[in-house]
């Protein structure tokens, strides 16, 4: 059935071809066991279940023995894409898996892999908030603490807070827009995420503030923390 929740449909991105060396793990961070199930599995079932989305587009390596041993690979709305050197390329890899099935003017909403305590919440949220922007925007977090600019070990400069937001995920943008956006800026180092590709084009995306417990498994304390944090939830 097709979700049409607004004027446009709505498609998940999962870029999910990194490694996560970070973790010093014998696998990568998003096959690692968080309550039961590995950490992409949450993740997925999260944007499933949020009943938001058409399908949701993984991109996967290529030499990625794990992905094909996952029920939820074999799942109707899960489609499986190449992943990429980078994250732009995966990203870009996904979209390119959705033609023929999203409209240029579908939104896109692309999460990390490793950010398995989304809300449907957030979800809603987000997409409430910018289905009618003309660009776009992320879920994002605004910064608490004193701010150093850091030259080696020594401080230059304290950043004024007020101007300083964390990026989350998903970022949300128009199919079409996105698509060309990662094109026109391929290969560059400056592109971490799918807003600095708009932002290098002239764009201004917007921001949602997002919830405090929709964070990144990147280190080996953080699975601890998003198992307190979906406990919490649940």
């Amino acid at each position: 059935m097709r979700k049409k929740i607004f004027t446009h449909l709505c498609w998940a991105v999962v870029p999910a071809a990194g490694v996560g060396k970070r973790m010093l793990a014998d696998r990568p961070k998003q096959y690692l066991p968080l309550a039961g199930k590995t950490v992409i599995e949450h993740t997925l079932n999260r944007l499933l279940q949020s009943g938001a989305f058409q399908a949701v587009a993984v991109a996967i390596s290529l030499e990625d023995p794990y992905w094909p041993e996952l029920d939820i690979a074999k799942h109707p709305e899960v489609i499986t894409a190449p992943g990429g050197k980078e994250r732009a390329d995966s990203v870009l890899s996904a979209l390119k898996a959705l033609e023929g099935k999203a409209d240029e003017n579908d939104w896109v909403l692309v999460h990390d892999a490793a950010r398995p305590c989304l809300t449907a919440e957030d979800i809603h949220l987000q997409i409430d908030s910018l289905k009618n922007d003309p660009v776009g925007g992320i879920l994002a977090l605004s910064s608490h603490d004193t701010l150093k600019h850091v030259d080696g070990n020594s401080i230059t400069a304290t950043i004024d807070r007020k101007h300083v937001w964390r990026a989350l995920t998903p970022q949300m943008f128009k199919y079409g827009m996105l698509r060309d956006a990662l094109q026109q800026t391929e290969g560059n180092p400056a592109i971490t995420d799918e807003a600095s590709a708009l932002e290098l084009l002239g764009f201004q995306p917007k921001i949602v503030e997002g919830r405090p417990d929709n964070i990144k498994i990147t280190r080996p304390e953080d699975l601890a923390l998003a198992q307190f944090y979906m406990e919490q939830q649940a």
